[in-house]
């Protein structure tokens, strides 16, 4: 407890609901935040409070005599798919559900708190099973507050992760009062689409070489300044005519729509961008003088914030269910990203030419929406960065201002995949690189396992940072060997996707479905809900059995010792995402024998499953310790092995230790988490990699046990 920190001790849950809501009506919040308020701890609360019939709990809004009630609501979009939301009215009080916020602007592999947290923090709780909260109030003091502490951090985490939203709607609310204007309410045919940007097509491969990247600051931002783009400028011929207007007063974009000039009547749109990134501008500014480390990162959040908020200024007019979609400003913004993009790649590829004196021809390799990627021919990252800049210079100047292209970055090696998918080391200064940039690879990819991220994320290291691409490719071979002989943590294999239809909705049947409705008849508890992300791990069946049929809980898996298919791991997982990256390198054909055929993939370990199958009309019968010989007797070895039993006896106490060690490490690791080395680990987040290996080395402890258990007491 917090010095200074008030409480209270109440008897009666009836009494401790009242005073509850007596608090929150005297601190009179604006804002109540949480992490999943809004679809599961108001509806609890309301729920739970009806029933212990405390009649005042649910006036927990500003105005007098409205209760606050439940309302089931179906929220569907493109980007977050369909969901089952609740509803509470709250009048006066701001609801903000941080979970909502992140299944919005984040894709993350999981969103419990615990994930979350160590994503954007690297802090976690000890992760207490629902079904053991009653037995911990219930328990002694020390239990209680391990509870407490549960209960804390749930409030702490989301308060820590908090962040800002700026509207659109809001900044152009009050630009227009300003000017006496007043929005409009305007709907779209759903049907109206327009040309996206500009994708230039890739020379794929394996980049030796400085590949200097031209990047336009701010583009769509900058277009709708530098041509007056907004809904007050927007022209039509008839407003041409009326007014008389000549060709020198009114521009005509490259997708034929008509605006304004600025020197005529500058727009909203303009004006609030120019304030925006103004704004950026000064906080970079004082990001570079600043000395202090936490100023520092509230100026380069704020500056990330007012890039945000510019950026999406574009996308608010393309938004056909939005509050005030005008097609003929995104359409124009985007036909002349076009433009821009295809004329820097012809300024490049005519002046840096060999005719001109420099020492290569120029090659764009490479550009999309915003940036061009540019091979000079040059060896020296700093020459590469030279002529960028002067590129950048260059091409500068032939377009309206603001519109400015910048060179931002060199790549070096570079390994261009295919639209959208690059890799490389990403450099600002000719000394030492930055960082490891990858775009659209499957080391950020949330639906894959995590054995893919890691295996393509260090593959990538050895191919990029250590320049060896032999050694990528052997480290590539091992690991296909581990995999087929069951050396992979299962942790590494779990898949997880979100259930976001109901189970007549999806159009063939899908393997995370499939699972959701099995864990509903074992424990409806603690079955997925519409919205959730389903972990499973894909098992071993026969041949013809689909693949929606053999997705298995984790834990389950774990405990009844049911083997894993690695071969779906292999052909739908591993090999796609490895030819992708090692094709460019070996080639097409080559890559696929080297790594996907060969001796490493000739060796498979099979694990005996416990349940399922035929396993239930089978029985087990011992076998030697020492040959695996079958015994028509009890112990552990059979009489050819026995004058060596005391030695392998010895060897398998060895191994006992070796998992007793593993596990006490474990073990010790969570108890850090937890915060006490003096406490039971009750933990199980199953975002928690350490978690399935402490319960698989749980279960080989427990396994190993029993086979020491076999030699009796020691006669020798």
């Amino acid at each position: 407890m917090h010095l200074g920190s008030a409480f209270s001790i109440i008897m009666k849950l009836g009494d401790l609901f009242q005073k509850w809501s007596e608090f929150v009506r005297a601190v009179d919040p604006d804002l109540i935040t949480g992490y999943n308020i809004q679809n599961f701890d108001f509806p609890y609360l309301i729920n739970r409070a009806l029933t212990l019939k405390v009649k005042e709990f649910p006036y927990l809004g500003r105005i007098s005599g409205i209760q606050s009630v439940i309302k089931e609501a179906m929220i569907q979009s493109k980007q977050m798919g369909r969901r089952e939301n609740k509803i509470i009215n709250i009048e006066g009080r701001v609801q903000f559900d941080l979970l909502q916020i992140l299944l919005r602007d984040y894709k993350l592999r999981s969103y419990t708190l615990n994930a979350v947290s160590f994503h954007f923090l690297q802090e976690q709780k000890e992760d207490v099973q629902h079904s053991i909260i009653t037995d911990l109030q219930n328990g002694t003091d020390q239990t209680r507050r391990r509870l407490a502490v549960y209960c804390l951090k749930d409030a702490i985490l989301p308060l820590r992760l908090l962040g800002q939203q700026i509207k659109v709607i809001s900044q152009l609310l009050r630009k227009a009062k300003e000017q006496d204007l007043v929005l409009p309410t305007q709907r779209v045919d759903p049907g109206d689409e327009y040309e996206g940007a500009t994708v230039i097509e890739p020379n794929k491969g394996y980049y030796n070489m400085p590949i200097a990247t031209l990047d336009f600051s701010s583009l769509y931002p900058s277009i709708m300044m530098a041509h007056n783009l907004c809904y007050t400028t927007l022209l039509t011929q008839n407003t041409i005519q009326k007014e008389g207007l000549t060709p020198d007063q009114f521009i005509k974009t490259p997708s034929g729509n008509l605006f304004i000039k600025s020197t005529m009547r500058k727009g909203l749109l303009p004006e609030i961008l120019e304030h925006l990134l103004g704004a950026r501008k000064q906080a970079k500014s004082d990001l570079k003088k600043e000395t202090d480390p936490f100023k520092k990162q509230v100026l380069d959040g704020r500056q990330l914030a007012l890039k945000i908020s510019a950026n999406s200024v574009y996308g608010f007019t393309g938004a056909q269910v939005g509050k005030l979609p005008c097609l003929e400003i995104s359409q124009s913004v985007t036909a002349f990203g076009r433009m821009m993009i295809e004329q820097t790649k012809c300024y490049v590829e005519e002046t840096y030419t060999i005719a001109n004196g420099y020492k290569h021809d120029a090659k764009v390799i490479y550009g999309d929406t915003d940036s061009v990627m540019c091979k000079f021919g040059v060896e020296s990252v700093e020459d590469a960065m030279k002529l960028g800049q002067e590129a950048a210079e260059f091409i500068s100047e032939k377009f309206v201002k603001p519109i400015k292209l910048e060179f931002e970055k060199v790549y070096f090696p570079y390994l261009l995949i295919n639209k959208k998918r690059y890799a490389g080391l990403y450099w600002t200064n000719p000394v030492k690189y930055d960082k490891m940039d990858c775009k659209g690879i499957e080391t950020v990819r949330r639906d894959n396992s995590p054995l893919v991220a890691n295996l393509i994320n260090m593959c990538l290291q050895m191919i990029l940072i250590d320049r060896d691409p032999d050694g990528a490719t052997e480290y590539a071979k091992q690991t296909i060997s581990d995999l087929l002989c069951n050396r992979i943590d299962i942790s590494q294999l779990v898949i997880t996707k979100e259930l976001s239809k109901t189970d007549d909705e999806y159009v063939g049947k899908q393997a995370h479905v499939e699972l959701a409705n099995r864990i509903k008849k074992r424990d409806p508890g603690s079955a997925p809900q519409l919205g959730d992300r389903v972990p499973y791990v894909i098992i071993a069946a026969s041949k013809k059995t689909p693949a929606f049929m053999k997705s298995e809980d984790p834990i389950y898996v774990l405990e009844n010792n049911i083997p894993i298919d690695t071969s779906y791991y292999l052909d739908n997982q591993l090999s796609k995402p490895l030819l992708r990256i090692f094709e460019p390198i070996l080639g097409e054909k080559k890559a696929e024998s080297v790594l996907l055929k060969g001796d490493h993939t000739r060796t498979k370990t099979f694990v005996t499953s416990k349940v399922g199958g035929l396993s239930a009309f089978t029985k087990k019968r011992e076998t030697c310790v020492g040959c695996r010989a079958v015994l028509d007797r009890e112990g552990a070895v059979c009489n050819y092995c026995k004058s060596r039993e005391s030695q392998i006896y010895q060897k398998e106490i060895s191994h006992l230790n070796v998992l007793e060690e593993k596990f006490s490490r474990l073990w010790t690791q969570c108890q850090r988490c937890q915060g006490s080395l003096h406490e039971d680990v009750l933990c199980t987040s199953r975002d928690c990699p350490i978690f399935y290996m402490r319960k698989k080395v749980q279960k080989d402890l427990e396994d190993h046990g029993k086979l020491i258990a076999r030699f009796g007491d020691p006669e020798w």
